[in-house]
């Protein structure tokens, strides 16, 4: 059961700016092709940072205002403050950056996305060096599958390979990416496997079951004093 990775998915051709970029610039640049953030590379082609919406909305968030408001901002976000006095990628950058791996499973990638609150993040290879970038919509892929596969490859790898099962005790039907299980396995204790498993497939969305088993499993069995 091959398992799909960021490289499968991610974006190669990424815009970029180097961190002399200036402010009106980078502004440009995502305008232009509608990205919310860009990666910065330094002079050896190495991820050095990223400058996000945010980053530049800086320079109008504390743009004029009275003394002493723009004091206490400075106290409480001297990281902010200072972004909106940059003029290039340098300093309006932030670093490090959360990156990911090309060979990072998509649902790791995924959980990283959701646990930052990030709409995508930059693909490092292991040299350093930007190997693309991968968004929500790119980890969405997986469950653009047909029926048809996700039932074929829960019959193949899941139910014959994985764990020996005879597909004609058990029947699979798969409807907008929802598995529908039927039958009878040898073991109770099976079952929560086979859905489990079932259920890990790529592409599957929900697994609902009602399988029947042979032989209880789950409870010690009482033996006769001798």
């Amino acid at each position: 059961m091959k398992r799909r990775t960021v490289a499968d998915v991610m974006t190669t051709k990424v815009v970029t700016v180097t961190e002399d970029t200036p402010f009106a610039e980078i502004a440009d640049t995502m305008a232009e092709h509608g990205i919310s953030s860009v990666p910065v590379l330094d002079d050896g082609g190495r991820l050095a940072g990223i400058v996000s919406e945010a980053d530049l909305l800086r320079k109008e968030e504390y743009k004029g205002g009275p003394v002493q408001q723009r004091r206490l901002r400075l106290r409480r976000h001297a990281e902010a403050e200072a972004k909106a006095g940059a003029v290039d990628a340098r300093g309006l950058m932030s670093a490090p950056v959360v990156t990911v791996a090309p060979h990072t499973p998509i649902p790791e990638a995924a959980r990283l996305l959701n646990a930052h609150g990030f709409k995508a993040a930059p693909v490092v290879a292991d040299d350093g060096r930007l190997a693309g970038i991968v968004a929500r919509r790119d980890l969405l892929r997986v469950f653009h599958r047909s029926d048809a596969d996700i039932r074929d490859e829960v019959i193949r790898d899941v139910l014959i390979c994985k764990l020996w099962q005879d597909p004609a005790e058990l029947h699979v039907r798969v409807q907008e990416g929802v598995v529908h299980l039927t039958g009878r396995v040898e073991l109770k204790s099976l079952i929560p496997i086979v859905v489990r498993m079932t259920a890990a497939t790529e592409g599957v969305v929900d697994v609902v079951h009602d399988l029947g088993y042979d032989t209880d499993d789950t409870h010690p069995t009482a033996y006769p004093r001798a």
